[in-house]
């Protein structure tokens, strides 16, 4: 969320909230998602949170590319993404695991 700070004041109502959706449906899907019956309706769930990681990286990049982030703060947020879809990723496998 440090970048939020880093957008001008027009972008408060269009890209600001984007990015704060794309961060709250990836976590709420996984909650969602551990939350179902069957381990199938959980993995797409998870397949969805990976989704809105993947449009979380997307808005990051229109930032950089914007002007509003520098090289540094836009390193640091494909870093945490990446190892979030790592470890998500894992997940997914470990619960396909439990499946069979």
């Amino acid at each position: 969320m440090k970048i939020l700070r880093h957008l001008p004041k027009e972008e408060k109502h269009n890209l600001d909230f984007q990015i704060r959706k794309a961060s709250v449906s990836s976590t709420a899907n996984i909650a969602e998602g551990y939350g179902r019956f069957h381990y199938q309706e959980g993995i797409q769930f998870y397949r969805i949170s990976r989704a809105s990681l993947y449009e979380l990286k997307d808005h990051l990049l229109s930032c950089f590319d914007l002007n509003f982030i520098d090289e540094t703060l836009k390193i640091e947020g494909e870093f945490l993404i990446e190892e979030a879809k790592k470890t998500l990723n894992g997940y997914i496998n470990f619960v396909k695991s439990q499946k069979a």
